[in-house]
Formats: structure tokens, sequence, C-alpha cells
């Protein structure tokens, strides 16, 4: 049992966790907690037992949970940690703050951070997977974060810190990402607004905005470039390689490859997590058959079986 009488937040035991993620699937966590605000998160993780694992979650826009749950306290930030300010060209968000707000707040106040529009999700989880489109990446705009550790101590950390690389970034185990701080480049507001409305339009016309899904599910290939070069270069597009493995519209269960994009996930209604993640398991193995690629997940599976 966790002593509750020192923290002001919301603590819920064996909480379901399926209508918290965008799939719509999963079991539930062994606690759920949402912080009033930071120093709420710092007193309860530093009262909490260290061996207790804990998961940061945001919006669950990018995520499966398994049908058995997850043995964890899940921290799931809210209305704390969703501020957005804008001093300069520097927009600081709270990590609960969507990524969709940011752009717009940032753009109204004439700050290009434009690609964040269409990109599902909250701040926090755009550093933590170092989020991108159009050929720009959250690593391109960030200066720094605020993250409480496991300890309960509040920190800054850097990009060196985190180390960002395509889809990914080092936080260390258990912390929790409260805010972020990123610098855009200057614009008129009207052209910023058109372009993000020109960016939606396009989006909805390739993607299966109006299904249930975790936006692309796998990484584009590494190491494929027009140029010859190689190293972290993705020309060769993840839905390509599920194309010519003849896996778009593949069904398992409740679950399917996108007929609009065969590289987005979709519930079709009752799926399972098992159902998607097997779907996606077959796609990388036939993938592999065919091509030699062995496509990387972009979506988090996390819990148990």
């Amino acid at each position: 049992m966790i002593d509750t009488s020192a923290i002001r937040g919301k603590l819920t035991p064996n909480r379901d966790l399926s209508e918290l993620t965008w799939l719509r699937v999963g079991g539930p966590a062994d606690w759920l907690f949402q912080p009033a605000d930071i120093a709420d998160l710092q007193a309860f993780l530093r009262m909490l037992p260290a061996e207790v694992a804990v998961f940061p979650m945001g919006v669950g826009s990018n995520l499966i949970v398994r049908d058995g749950g997850l043995r964890a306290v899940v921290i799931r930030l809210g209305r704390g940690f969703n501020a957005i300010e804008v001093a300069g060209d520097t927009v600081t968000a709270g990590a609960a703050a969507l990524d969709a707000h940011v752009a717009r707040r940032a753009a109204d106040a004439g700050v290009d951070l434009t690609f964040l529009r269409t990109i599902p999700g909250s701040i926090g989880g755009a550093v933590r997977m170092n989020a991108g489109c159009y050929g720009s990446y959250t690593a391109d705009v960030f200066r720094s974060a605020q993250v409480v550790l496991r300890s309960g101590e509040l920190v800054t950390l850097g990009s060196a810190d985190l180390n960002f690389r395509y889809r990914q970034s080092d936080l260390p185990e258990g912390a929790v990402l409260v805010s972020a701080s990123l610098q855009g480049t200057p614009g008129d507001p009207e052209a910023l607004h058109a372009r993000m409305q020109a960016q939606l339009d396009k989006r909805d016309q390739t993607q299966p905005t109006r299904e249930r899904s975790a936006g692309s599910t796998f990484r584009n290939p590494a190491g494929f470039s027009s140029t010859g070069q190689a190293d972290d270069i993705h020309d060769l597009k993840a839905w390509k390689v599920i194309d010519d493995a003849g896996m778009r519209g593949a069904r398992r269960g409740g679950a399917q490859m996108s007929e609009m994009h065969s590289n987005f996930l979709i519930n079709t209604g009752g799926a399972t997590a098992a159902d998607l993640e097997g779907l996606g398991e077959e796609v990388r193995k036939k993938v592999y058959d065919t091509s030699g690629i062995t496509l990387e997940w972009e979506i988090m599976r996390v819990g148990d079986p």
C-alpha cells in the first residue's frame, strides 16, 4: 500500500489504461498517479519505495499497453503541466501541453514551430521520442528540459544529456520530464498559420486520421540514401517496404495495417493489444523475408502479455 498522506494529486489503484491510449487497448496499471504540480510529483517520488517501477505516460498517442497491464506506477501529467509561455523566440511548455497547441501558440507570437502542428501527442513525448516531420525534429529546436528524477530531485537537462537520435533520446530511468524550452525562428503569424493548415490538409488526405491509430508504426529504415550516403539517413520509407511485402491492409483479429497508409496500424474495433502487436510482428517478419530489412517499432509497447 502506498501512503497518500503527503500528496495532493490523485492516486488510483488497479487503473485500466485502455481508455487512456489512442488505440484503446491494454490492461490495468498497479497504480496511476496524477500529480497536482511539480512539488507534488517530487514529494510522491521521494516517498515511493525505490523498488517500485515508474512509467511516465503522456496522452497515449504512441503507445500499446499489453493486455496483462503494467506492474508499475504510471505517472500521467495533467492541467498543472500544460502551461505555454513565449519569450522572444523561445517557447517554454509544460510536458502535458499538446504539440498542436504549442505550434499554434508559437505561431500567434511569430515563432516558427510549425512542424509540431501535425504531430500527435504532448511535448513530453515529443522530446522523449525526438518527434519530427517535414524534415524537422524536436532536437533541432530543443534548448533545455526540466526533469524530476526518480529520487524526486528537479534538474535541468540539455541536448548533450538527452543524446538525441532518430526517434530516440536518453532520459534517466524513472525520470519524469515536466517542461521543455524550444527555440524557433521568426516568422509572420499569418504565413505560419497558413503553412500549418496546408500541412493538416495534406495529412488528412494521406493518413487515416479518423481511425484509431498510434501514428507511424515503424521507423523509416536507416542507412538508405538516394545520395549513396549511409548513417542516420531515412530516404527509404517504411510504408514502401511494407507495400513491397504485400502487407498493406493485412489483418489480425481487430487489427489492420491501414489501406490508406500501410505504416499505420489501426484498431478497426475490438482489437486486443495482442492483435495489434502480433500483426506488427507479422509485418516485420514478412518485410525481413522479402527485403532483408528489419523494421524497428516506433510505437512503444509496454506491460505484460
